[in-house]
């Protein structure tokens, strides 16, 4: 069992203090739309790695690979804009702290800006990221545990603005991979109570502020 703290949207004041250590957590999850200094800030309290997808209001952190230590962008040297201790898995399937993390990020495109997709776009992408799950679990049987997404799925806890509408493409990527968990963002419950909802046996999370999950 991992237990994880899953960050998205909105600060947590508490966080920044070493009481943070406290919670005993494994991994650090964020869904999106947080400063990438609070991020980094985040792991170095825990002493722990963390995944992560871009909100709509994240800078673009696409195109950046690692290789040898070193961060490129288009064959490069360059330094890498996200948060310090932190695996980007948007678009790619990734392993961090024995947690396998498929990640799609950014909402609905509502302006012009980074991280914004269309509906169309976005299910080109959710399809390149099955099937790269299907390559990896072939290759070594795993399945994968989390999906982490910055926007939730249509019809399963978004809103009727445009801005906050879901994806679509989300429940075809949850049934055909089958995670124990969607972890997602960007929907402010401005204190309402926020249910956990279910696609199938997928329990889909809301973790603006913060929540502590266990995968």
């Amino acid at each position: 069992m991992v237990r994880a703290l899953a960050v998205s949207d909105e600060e947590v004041a508490g966080l920044r203090t070493d009481a943070a250590r406290q919670l005993g957590v494994d991994l650090v999850i964020a869904a999106g739309d947080l400063p990438f200094d609070y991020l980094a800030e985040l792991s170095d309290r825990v002493d722990r790695p963390g995944v992560l997808v871009p909100g709509n209001h994240d800078a673009d952190l696409s195109g950046f690979t690692r290789r040898d230590g070193l961060w490129l962008r288009a064959g490069h040297p360059c330094d890498w804009p996200g948060p310090a201790g932190f695996e980007d898995a948007d678009g790619r399937v990734v392993d961090v702290a024995g947690v396998r993390v498929a990640g799609l990020g950014g909402s609905v495109r509502y302006r012009p800006g980074p991280n914004q997709w269309t509906q169309r776009r976005q299910a080109r992408r959710a399809r390149r990221l099955v099937r790269a799950a299907r390559r990896l679990r072939r290759r070594d049987g795993r399945g994968v545990d989390v999906l982490l997404t910055h926007a939730p799925p249509r019809h399963c806890g978004d809103r009727e603005d445009g801005p906050h509408h879901g994806f679509e493409c989300l429940h075809d990527v949850v049934a055909a991979l089958q995670p124990r968990l969607l972890v997602h963002g960007h929907i402010h419950p401005y204190g309402e109570q926020v249910p956990d909802r279910f696609l199938g046996r997928t329990r889909v999370v809301n973790v603006v502020g913060r929540r502590i999950v266990e995968v």
